[in-house]
């Protein structure tokens, strides 16, 4: 008899407040996922940057990845995003960390960000010559700039600064800042490393992204060999569910570099990039 009162109080309870034992346990149901802020580099198209800005628009896609404009162009690019109804979501900064004038050079950046509206200003680091600890003051110093203009600066895949998964931890842990992130690149891990694997170097780095960037690679050891999205080999639903295991709710954007030797036309490049969108949207959701 209290066996069966207290498996009545429990149905009570579940039908009354099902939030105390959360709906998807209650229905069985998985929550719902946001699709995910799909994004395209407008490097893809070379020098054809308004022939790429129309396309990404004849895509479906509402995100873009551009390099920073200089701030009297930033009215143009407003204009030009507006009249396709597309938004910035991540520029490229640039600058040489191993010289005193970058602090300057990233100040001008991130106010131009600002303008833009955009969050996130991806940097390609490149120590050279410089001690490390002089690379993370500095940059521990541009994230004091990001953050005055609301901005989070995210470090590329690339060596000695961000060669692999561990090494982006080690880098961030050393500059120690929340507004100076990673932007992992699938396609750069096997480039740089020898037998690794993307999805498993994102785990180990997971906690620091802010910006992914999608792109596929022959898996051969610096070996220039990017082709379309699912034509190589890079395990991409792999790499997705360490992302939504994680929350991952940043940008993600499509790079696409090509193959050594191999010259692509314009036309290539799309229809490359619509196969790579295909894709995509074969695997994940995106808006």
């Amino acid at each position: 008899m209290q066996r069966v009162i207290i498996f009545l109080v429990l149905v009570t309870i579940m039908t009354v407040c099902p939030a105390l034992f959360g709906a998807d346990c209650v229905s069985g149901e998985k929550p719902v996922q946001e699709p995910f802020r799909l994004a395209c580099r407008l490097a893809n198209y070379g020098q054809d940057l308004d022939a790429g800005l129309k396309h990404i628009h004849d895509m479906g896609l509402h995100y873009v990845f551009m390099s920073i404009p200089k701030p009297e162009e930033v009215e143009t690019v407003q204009q030009q995003m507006k009249a396709l109804r597309l938004e910035l979501l991540v520029v490229r900064g640039d600058t040489n960390l191993s010289q005193e004038t970058c602090l300057e050079e990233l100040r001008v950046q991130f106010e131009t960000c600002k303008r833009l509206g955009v969050q996130y200003m991806f940097l390609s680091p490149k120590r050279h010559d410089a001690p490390f600890e002089v690379i993370y003051d500095r940059l521990r110093k541009a994230g004091d700039l990001a953050a005055e203009n609301g901005v989070t600066l995210v470090l590329e895949t690339h060596p000695d600064l961000g060669t692999n998964g561990e090494v982006h931890v080690a880098t961030m842990k050393a500059i120690n800042h929340p507004n100076v992130r990673v932007n992992f690149d699938t396609a750069n891990i096997t480039y740089y490393n020898r037998d690794a694997k993307a999805a498993v170097e994102l785990e180990k780095c997971v906690d620091y992204v802010a910006t992914l960037e999608v792109k596929d690679h022959n898996g051969a050891f610096e070996t220039w060999n990017f082709p379309a999205l699912g034509e190589g080999i890079i395990d991409f639903p792999a790499i997705f569910k360490v992302l939504r295991e994680h929350n991952y709710t940043g940008p993600i954007t499509i790079e696409m570099e090509g193959v050594k030797g191999v010259e692509w036309s314009l036309e290539d490049k799309k229809k490359a990039l619509e196969a790579s969108v295909a894709y995509l949207r074969g695997i994940e959701q995106f808006k």
